[in-house]
């Protein structure tokens, strides 16, 4: 097979962030040992221009930005068009000990999952940085909407709130997933995750989109089957109408704030109980078999 150098661009960037997750010491759940946050990413890529960025500001919000105009607020000086960046869109696995300890819980976050909450978000953010620096010494100018002075969260009629930068729906563009009933973005590698994002002045094939519908791979959409999460809630946010975001955020503050300090000894929070115990947990759920027939 004939290798581009686009595709070899590609490789060079996720061996990037592949090599910072097994090599950066600051991978790590702040727990005083050098037990990982994560271990391995999945990455993909979409298009500055991919239609899908405006349509955002239809199904998001008005606010949320395209990449074009991200990058115009970092680099106001540069002359570049949408069709010149490239969105690099990575998500971050929970591993195995966090998520089996979050599967046992019915209340309060586990401790590993409350760790990778704030600690695992550190290294996030210290990873998009990596991949801005990475670029800057290939000679290429790139941005991490979400650490940007600009990035908030916005009040939102349709969705209680909304930013002006989802990094889930930045996933979703690169081919990395579609959304579940309780709003997280359900992968190949499953929904208990983290997500980030990097905008770049540079050419890398788009990650083909393997799904056509942005639900296709809950069960509950496109089945109306499952429904797990619902169950899993432990205060009722989730229903068959979709995420309560006003309960699921009362129970994470001041609910789950005090519990992870007075039991876990830092200041943090979680929860993610919808995103353990269930099929899509680790991977894209398996559709039910139409032949098969349930006894009583």
């Amino acid at each position: 097979m004939h290798t581009t150098h686009a595709d070899e661009t590609a490789l060079w960037m996720e061996s990037v962030i592949q090599d910072f997750l097994k090599e950066s010491p600051e991978n790590n759940l702040g727990n005083g040992t050098s037990e990982k946050a994560f271990e391995r990413a999945l990455v993909g890529f979409s298009r500055g221009d991919d239609p899908l960025y405006e349509q955002y500001k239809e199904v998001v919000a008005p606010y949320h930005w395209t990449p074009a105009e991200v990058f115009a607020i970092a680099f106001p000086d540069a002359a570049v068009k949408a069709s010149d960046l490239t969105v690099i869109s990575w998500i971050l696995p929970q591993t195995k000990a966090t998520k089996r300890d979050n599967r046992k819980e019915t209340m309060y976050p586990a401790e590993r999952w409350a760790r990778a909450r704030i600690f695992g978000e550190e290294v996030n953010a210290t990873l998009r940085r990596h991949v801005v620096e990475a670029l800057y010494l290939q000679g290429c100018n790139a941005v991490a909407p979400q650490l940007m002075t600009q990035w908030e969260r916005k009040t939102s009629d349709r969705f209680v709130f909304a930013s002006k930068w989802s990094e889930r729906h930045a996933a979703h563009a690169a081919g990395l997933g579609t959304f579940g009933l309780c709003d997280a973005l359900i992968t190949p590698v499953g929904k208990a995750h983290r997500v980030g994002s990097v905008v770049a002045a540079i050419s890398i094939p788009p990650t083909q989109r393997p799904y056509k519908n942005h639900r296709e791979y809950c069960l509950f959409f496109s089945h109306g089957t499952c429904g797990k999460c619902i169950t899993r809630c432990p205060v009722g946010a989730l229903s068959e109408a979709g995420h309560d975001k006003l309960k699921c955020v009362a129970h994470l503050h001041p609910v789950s704030d005090d519990y992870v300090k007075a039991n876990y000894g830092f200041d943090g929070y979680g929860c993610g109980l919808c995103q353990t115990g269930t099929p899509c947990e680790s991977g894209i759920p398996k559709r039910p078999d139409p032949a098969r027939v349930d006894l009583p």
